[in-house]
């Protein structure tokens, strides 16, 4: 089996699946029980002056018979006294000394309050530090949590207060609730981060009532915006997590978070650039032991391709990854039916006519059945008719050969406006 050991910023883990921060790590015996599963960390709920909650905290998107596509919260941090919390990060360190144990942090804005904290978690053995600049329910009406994280010079500030006394590795988490992350990631490590963690949740209002027009969930007939999470956020925070990889002026490791479900959502956060990943949702809907299955499938994918470790992969898509202007426009593929397997449900000739570029055809063979037929010349190669064909394989995009050199929208508008040798 492969090495799933990793080393985040200084932080030793036996593998590269934490639990995030949240409600499955409120408690020394909800971590205990991660740690006898197979999770390799946990990242716990974060501390900070204790709070007090709310009922009807919880709501959920079911899309077309998947539950749980996404998943909203309106919960704080912490309810429980801050001397409680640390008596059971110690006791947890002291049964799993080889599991990692992050201690999530929140607090106002002074820098005496993050002096005070960080002693205090530090002094029970935890492995580091992760800060919560990204919660954005609740908190952030206290100026704390994405309150600070939508300001670059709070976020450097405040991890520099920080930096001055901790002792072990620190994370800062970052909220996805603002136009570029790059620059709030760029001030965690000009104030000295040792990793950035992202994303935290996505603001939102999950759903209102029909039939009481209560938004859901609600308290008392009231309903407030929260945290957006689970599968339906992965393809947003994969994007912020290889914009960072890819950013020379970051170059911190990174803890991916957001909709990681598998072991092939944990391979492609891994892929693009985070050094291990973070899940939350997946455990609230499945329970602790899924990290098994996301173990297993790992170990097999890694020596399946013959990789020795599971620090080999990390950042090798990030080269691949780029802005538009940097794409080929010669580059072509068309799609092909294989008519055979096809089940006549004639969905990509619908999207295709409806909505897309009018290139599929219907044509009658000479027993009557009608074929579908792509006329190649007219084919974009957008990828929806294969995008909604219920039949795998049945639509192939297929690479076409153009004769033409590679050629991207910067190279030719640099060509249009390069001077004219003949006229200086």
């Amino acid at each position: 089996m492969a090495d799933l050991r990793i080393n985040l910023a200084g932080i030793e883990s036996p593998n590269p699946f934490w639990l995030a921060s949240a409600p499955p790590t409120n408690s020394g015996y909800q971590v205990m029980r991660a740690f006898e599963a197979g999770w390799g960390g946990a990242v716990w709920k974060t501390l900070g002056e204790p709070i007090i909650n709310v009922t009807s905290r919880f709501a959920a998107l079911h899309y077309n018979g998947q539950r749980v596509a996404g998943f909203n919260n309106i919960e704080l941090i912490t309810d429980r006294p801050l001397d409680v919390n640390l008596k059971e990060i110690y006791e947890t360190k002291k049964r799993f000394p080889n599991h990692t144990i992050i201690a999530s942090l929140m607090v106002e804005p002074s820098q005496k309050k993050w002096h005070e904290i960080v002693k205090q978690v530090e002094a029970v053995g935890v492995d580091g530090l992760e800060l919560n600049f990204g919660c954005p329910h609740g908190m952030a009406e206290r100026g704390m949590g994405s309150a600070v994280g939508q300001q670059p010079d709070l976020v450097r500030q405040q991890t520099e207060w920080v930096k001055e006394v901790a002792q072990t590795p620190v994370i800062v988490k970052l909220t996805p609730n603002i136009t570029d992350i790059r620059y709030t990631a760029r001030a965690a490590a000009q104030g000295g981060a040792d990793a950035v963690s992202m994303i935290n949740t996505i603001n939102s209002l999950m759903g209102v009532d029909l039939d009481s027009w209560n938004t859901i969930p609600h308290v008392d007939g009231k309903g407030a915006h929260g945290g957006y999470c689970g599968p339906a956020v992965k393809p947003i925070a994969l994007n912020m997590v290889a914009e960072c990889a890819r950013d020379p002026l970051i170059g911190i490791p990174i803890s991916g978070i957001g909709g990681i479900s598998t072991w092939k959502d944990a391979v492609e956060y891994l892929l693009v650039g985070a050094t291990g990943v973070q899940v939350c949702t997946a455990a609230m809907h499945h329970g602790f032991r899924i990290v098994e299955d996301m173990i297993d499938g790992l170990n097999h994918y890694l020596d399946a391709k013959g990789i020795a470790s599971v620090r080999d992969i990390v950042g090798k898509t990030v080269e691949r990854y780029s802005d538009w202007g940097h794409l080929n426009l010669n580059y072509k593929i068309v799609a092909r039916i294989d008519n055979d397997t096809c089940i006549s449900c004639n969905k990509c000739h619908i999207a295709c006519e409806d909505t897309s570029h009018q290139c599929i055809e219907r044509v009658p063979d000479e027993t009557g059945k009608v074929r579908l037929i792509v006329r190649e010349e007219d084919c974009v190669g957008c990828n929806l008719c294969s995008i909604v064909c219920p039949v795998e394989d049945c639509i192939e995009m297929v690479e076409i050969r153009t004769g033409e050199p590679p050629l991207t929208w910067n190279e030719r508008q640099a060509a249009l406006t390069k001077p004219d040798s003949k006229t200086g």
